[in-house]
């Protein structure tokens, strides 16, 4: 009876035995499976998805707004303004006096070229008479012929006197005329630099005394377009452009005329750009800074990609840990196609110029972006791009496809917004 009780109990010992050395090697296992599973690292790289919508190109230029039609109104003669009758902001009609110069002087310069024209048909009237009675006296041998074809002189020289003082005449009149100031056209004053009772000098230059603009309600943008952007512009068309005056209203605009004279400042070669604005309500004026965007392409429902995507670039430290991973890879499996996947993988990563077989056209549209793997590891895809703004890219060559997940900038191993 004893000797059964001692055997029930080592084959219960026993049983024991057996259960913990299942559960250790159980727990190991799993130790070891858990160990051998990959690891999928946490997100290093900011990324958005690949989606279609519509793409608008522009060119953006700053540029002044300026009246269609500016006239600056001068003074051909000099005096002292006696009479002001024009102001800013007047509405004038052609021909009306915006100011008049004292005509004091002007009216005693033609007193005076009336009293040489008097002078001058009284010595022809006399030079006349001379001569008509020398031809009575030659036919009478009287008088030499050489007398005769002297009075003849002294009546063609009467003549051209007359011519001269007639003249004389006539300009002391237009400088009258001129001394009064009449507006050339329709249109409004914008600019005024004379006062009443100043003194116009227009001895070497003519003064500029009025600035008028034909119509507020036409206006036109004189921008400055880099060299770089030119090749793109077309007359006609369309633009939208913002004012300091107006920050949340946008107006619309239209090419009119690209100038081939080229601006170099700084060896900066911009052309000059003008713009038609209808201004009906006159919000705009004269002088203003216009921020413009030139619309030169438009893609509706196109695959794009965010621009930044396509300027970002792995780093050097990323580049050595991508070729570590692919060479280990490639030395942990034993087969061909394994090392050739691998190797491939690692020559995908290295940022290199191996398209040397592609023409000049290709590689200009040609850019490198990155996706993520199954493992959160950067994969480096070449596409071909169409139209481009600041925010969004077409893409019209490549692999990618809607909902993939591309690169936009690398995630900084510090907190964001730490200290």
């Amino acid at each position: 009876m004893g000797t059964l009780k001692t055997m029930a109990f080592l084959t219960k010992k026993k049983l024991a035995l057996a259960v913990g050395l299942l559960v250790i090697v159980g727990g190991a296992g799993a130790f070891y499976s858990k160990s051998r599973t990959p690891v999928v690292e946490a997100p290093r790289f900011r990324t958005a998805a690949v989606d279609t919508g519509n793409i608008t190109q522009s060119v953006t230029a700053t540029g002044t707004i300026n009246p269609v039609a500016l006239i600056n109104i001068g003074s051909q003669v000099s005096g002292t303004v006696s009479e002001l009758k024009a102001d800013f902001n007047d509405h004038v009609s052609k021909g009306q006096v915006l100011l008049t110069l004292d005509p004091t002087i002007f009216n005693a310069q033609i007193r005076q070229a009336e009293a040489q024209l008097a002078s001058a048909r009284a010595s022809l009237r006399l030079a006349q008479a001379t001569h008509s009675r020398n031809q009575t006296l030659v036919t009478q041998s009287f008088i030499s012929p050489l007398a005769l074809d002297q009075s003849r002189r002294e009546v063609e020289v009467a003549q051209a006197n007359i011519q001269l003082a007639e003249a004389q005449l006539a300009r002391a009149q237009a400088d009258l005329n001129n001394s009064v100031i009449r507006a050339p056209i329709d249109g409004v004053i914008i600019k005024r630099t004379v006062d009443l009772g100043q003194t116009v000098a227009a001895s070497f230059t003519t003064p500029q005394l009025f600035q008028i603009a034909r119509d507020l309600t036409k206006m036109q943008i004189d921008t400055s377009v880099s060299e770089a952007d030119v090749g793109s512009l077309k007359e006609g068309q369309e633009a939208r452009f913002v004012v300091d005056a107006y920050p949340d209203k946008e107006f619309s605009a239209r090419m009119r005329q690209f100038r081939l004279a080229a601006n170099v400042v700084q060896n900066v070669v911009t052309y000059n750009v003008v713009l038609d604005v209808d201004n009906q309500d006159e919000l705009l004026k004269p002088g203003m800074t216009a921020q413009v965007r030139l619309l030169v392409g438009n893609r509706q429902n196109v695959l794009r990609v965010p621009t930044a995507a396509l300027r970002f670039r792995l780093s050097d430290e990323e580049i050595e840990k991508q070729k570590k991973l692919a060479a280990a890879a490639a030395s942990a499996s034993a087969s061909a196609s394994a090392s050739a996947s691998a190797s491939a993988s690692a020559a995908a990563v290295a940022q290199d110029d191996d398209a040397g077989f592609r023409s000049k056209a290709d590689l200009a549209r040609l850019f490198r972006i990155y996706t993520l793997d199954a493992h959160n590891q950067p994969k480096a895809q070449e596409v071909k791009i169409g139209l481009s703004n600041f925010r969004y890219t077409e893409i019209v060559g490549g692999d990618l496809k809607k909902g993939d997940q591309v690169i936009t900038r690398a995630i900084s191993n510090e907190k964001e917004g730490g200290m």
